[in-house]
């Protein structure tokens, strides 16, 4: 082996032993300053909700303050890039959806960051979706509904639907709504879910396919809002009072619902995502934090493995890149 050879061995062995002590150090002196919280929403919604019931917990557990920081627009991506653009050292911390790093990617052109640029270290909580109306709307169910939208259509006054943003997963629902139900309807794109909402009350748009909280139950009984359905198979406790989507007869299969999830950039070391990992999923045995987001009918998972939970986002990736497609969902 000739002298030059053998140096740039020596070399790389030792760039390969700095990185690993590097990896270690960062894991030894994780978190060392307060961890950020990143919210892809303006504060309000249920995300925001979600974000402030688990962070004083998650701070505990972390050993750092983890302060909750709400940036909307572009369908959360304007949030997800400040996540790329930053250090990848486990301090900031995205609470993202498959609306954010999944099918905004698909949906808008402008977004060159994909998925799999993003690691999902635990599921937090699976938001059930309800059925919206304005309160001025003429049906009091989802089969009226869509009788009052055909009509609607052909006088050539089709009605209108808000989303959390181009390629969220509401405005996906709201395509596949109009595709099953072959009625044309109008998109109205918004920041986010609380904007969304506030036009829906303000009866300046027509349904909003939404992350289900139960302030909607207040809404529903003070005559600001109508809720038709809930998305779901069954009635579900804590939402006994609306019917499922299933007992309709115009779209008894029209199920669904989505989850939140904690992200770091996919290079973050391994020893920093374990204690990102172990930190969350210490929160999600805490039974106030399961009570809190029972409280805004939000679904607490079962803390997975990170092997399972790389399952799990491959999965869901594959399941909602496959909804675009149904519908043809093209970048703009």
């Amino acid at each position: 082996m000739s002298l030059s050879i053998s140096k740039a061995l020596r070399r790389c062995a030792t760039l390969i032993t700095g990185f690993v002590l590097a990896a270690s150090a960062s894991a030894q002196t994780f978190p060392s300053k307060p961890v950020t919280l990143l919210v892809p929403y303006p504060a309000g919604g249920l995300s925001d909700v979600i974000a402030r019931t688990v962070n004083n917990s998650l701070s505990k557990h972390l050993g750092q303050p983890v302060i909750v920081d709400n940036l909307g627009g572009a369908s959360g991506s304007i949030a997800a890039q400040k996540v790329l653009n930053s250090p990848s050292d486990g301090h900031l911390i995205f609470q993202g959806s498959p609306n954010e790093l999944i099918l905004a990617p698909l949906a808008i052109s402008a977004i060159k960051f994909k998925s799999e640029d993003f690691r999902l270290v635990q599921m937090i909580a699976t938001a059930q979706i309800g059925f919206l109306a304005r309160s001025d709307l003429p049906v009091n169910n989802v089969d009226e509904f869509v009788e009052y939208a055909r009509k609607a259509a052909a006088q050539g006054k089709p009605v209108t639907y808000a989303s959390a943003g181009p390629g969220s997963f509401y405005h996906l629902l709201g395509e596949h709504l109009s595709k099953v139900t072959g009625i044309p309807m109008i998109h109205v794109p918004y920041k986010g879910a609380a904007p969304a909402e506030q036009d829906l009350m303000a009866k300046q748009v027509d349904i909003f396919l939404a992350p289900y909280g139960k302030k909607y139950l207040e809404l529903h009984k003070t005559g600001k809002v109508k809720v038709l359905a809930m998305l779901n198979p069954t009635r579900l406790d804590g939402v006994k009072d609306f019917p499922a989507i299933s007992e309709s007869k115009s779209l008894k299969n029209f199920t669904f619902n989505i989850w939140t999830g904690y992200f770091v950039k996919k290079d973050t070391p391994e020893p920093v995502v374990v204690a990102i990992h172990k930190a969350i999923t210490e929160t999600l045995k805490e039974p106030t934090i399961d009570a809190a987001l029972d409280t805004n009918s939000l679904l607490t998972p079962p803390p997975l493995e990170l092997n399972a939970v790389a399952k799990a986002y491959a999965d869901g990736t594959a399941q909602f890149r496959a909804i675009a497609k149904s519908i043809n969902l093209e970048p703009q």
